[in-house]
């Protein structure tokens, strides 16, 4: 009866109530087994390496102890546009996500709380990049979760025009650091441009006219002139141009001037001056002395010219006035115009600069 006795108090002793969890699936277990690895094999529950056990497998258990199992499964993924095949522990994709310690604002296919095993295709999983952008020759960075060219230009609404230029293929996975230029061409764009036709300018002689004398006879008119180009842009700025049609669309009309062939009588040259003061022979002669001195032909006011053409005494000396007399008042006017005729044949008349010009003699 004693043996009976302690035998029934060694079998309540050492028989325990377990609660055995695999996979999210509890259920409560009587084992005699002592330590976690004996529970599970008298459960029948078979455990890789890569399974994740908890307590670990040399634990003794004790009456009320909880033993979780999670089972290791594969899941096949895309990563950053690789394609790989990973073995996890973890339930749902937010477990999968920490397991492979991506950052937490990663763009993935599926919630966050799907269970691992009820996932229908493959998961997607991209990482944050930061894109260097260069667009209509402005650069910037964005930063964007988008695995390919094509999502990133989806995603920052642009449209490529068919002339468009791109820096990498639209299928080209990104990558971190990753520059991006998206170059816009314009072709075939037209140009057009007016500008006006010079008038040409015909001279027909007019014996009805002196000559010297000029009148239009018909007023010249510019003509137009169309051009059309075809042009290439290149973010905005030409960079080359094709000539498409020239077309006169207003011809010039041509100017015509009459041009004098008369010619004009000549004046009869004044009578000679006195050696009193009148006027010599030579028209020119006299009317400039009269400008210039009123005509007396022996003034002398001390200023430093003298004579009817009032010489300075260096221009008298210098051409040859001295033989005369020692300044020009003292000679004759027919011998003050020799030596004015040997200045002027060396200088013309801007000797006598303010009375020429009035005479009309420059």
């Amino acid at each position: 009866m004693v043996a009976l006795i302690l035998g029934l108090v060694a079998f309540v002793g050492t028989n325990k109530s377990v609660v055995l969890s695999v996979d999210g699936q509890s259920s409560n277990v009587k084992t005699f087994g002592g330590t976690v690895a004996e529970v599970l094999q008298k459960a029948d529950v078979q455990v890789s390496a890569a399974d994740r056990v908890s307590p670990d497998l040399a634990t003794e258990v004790t009456d009320g102890t909880t033993i979780e199992v999670f089972k290791a499964k594969t899941v096949d993924l895309t990563l950053d546009g690789e394609n790989q095949t990973v073995s996890t522990t973890g339930q749902t994709v937010a477990d999968l996500v920490s397991e492979l310690r991506v950052a937490s604002n990663s763009a993935v296919s599926a919630s966050l709380e799907t269970a691992l095993t009820g996932l229908d295709d493959p998961l997607s999983i991209s990482t944050p990049k930061t894109v260097t952008m260069v667009l209509d020759g402005t650069s910037y960075n964005r930063l964007t979760t988008a695995e390919s060219v094509a999502e990133l230009l989806d995603e920052a609404g642009i449209t490529l025009a068919p002339t468009d230029r791109l820096s990498a293929p639209q299928t080209a996975a990104l990558v971190n650091g990753m520059a991006l230029k998206i170059t816009r061409v314009k072709a075939g764009e037209k140009d057009t441009v007016t500008e006006a036709v010079p008038f040409e300018t015909t001279e027909v002689p007019d014996s009805n006219l002196y000559e010297g004398e000029e009148k239009v006879t018909v007023k010249g008119t510019p003509g137009e002139k169309v051009t059309v180009f075809e042009t290439m842009l290149v973010d905005g700025r030409e960079v080359s141009r094709t000539l498409v049609s020239e077309t006169v669309s207003v011809q010039p009309v041509a100017a015509k001037i009459a041009v004098g062939t008369k010619k004009k009588e000549a004046k009869p040259a004044p009578a000679a001056a006195s050696p009193g003061g009148t006027a010599p022979a030579g028209g020119n002669w006299s009317a400039l002395a009269q400008c210039e001195s009123g005509g007396d032909w022996h003034i002398n006011t001390g200023n430093g010219y003298s004579g009817g053409l009032q010489f300075s005494v260096s221009s008298w000396l210098g051409a040859g006035g001295g033989q005369y007399a020692p300044i020009a008042a003292g000679a004759t006017p027919e011998q003050q115009i020799a030596v004015a005729e040997k200045l002027r044949a060396n200088g013309g008349w801007g000797h006598w600069p303010a009375c020429a010009a009035k005479l009309g003699l420059l």
